[in-house]
């Protein structure tokens, strides 16, 4: 039997068991948990002010402002719905009240959910 034979019968057999959620659900938890025990072991030994921890966090806020780009330009499910005008309306909200705030980031996501709503429930209205 080859490797792809083996893991394709294991798969039935696990998907025919009770026990597949539980399994996927361990299986899950030690992927993740292996990850956070390493970045707590390695944490003492990173210095925050070197270049590699620079461009890990500058691919970090990339990695960020394209997603939110990708929401308000090519949003999905109930987001789709709304206007595109609506959700840009929305981050310029956000963005000048996070600015306004010293950098609040809380603030800043209340005041573009809110304002998301608000101009929605306005265009439905009027």
């Amino acid at each position: 039997m080859s490797e792809q034979d083996l893991a394709q019968d294991l798969a039935q057999n696990l998907a025919a068991s009770p026990w597949w959620p539980y399994v996927l659900v361990i299986v899950a938890g030690l992927a993740t948990y292996f990850w956070r025990a390493l970045g707590v072991t390695l944490s003492g030994r990173i210095d925050a002010g070197s270049r590699l921890f620079e461009w890990v966090a500058c691919v970090a806020y990339a990695m960020l402002a394209g997603l939110i780009a990708r929401m308000i330009l090519l949003p999905n499910g109930p987001l789709a719905a709304t206007a595109a005008a609506d959700r840009l309306g929305a981050a310029v909200v956000a963005l000048a009240i996070f600015f306004l705030t010293r950098r609040n980031i809380g603030l800043g996501v209340a005041a573009g959910a809110g304002a998301l709503v608000l101009i929605s429930w306005g265009r439905a209205f009027f």
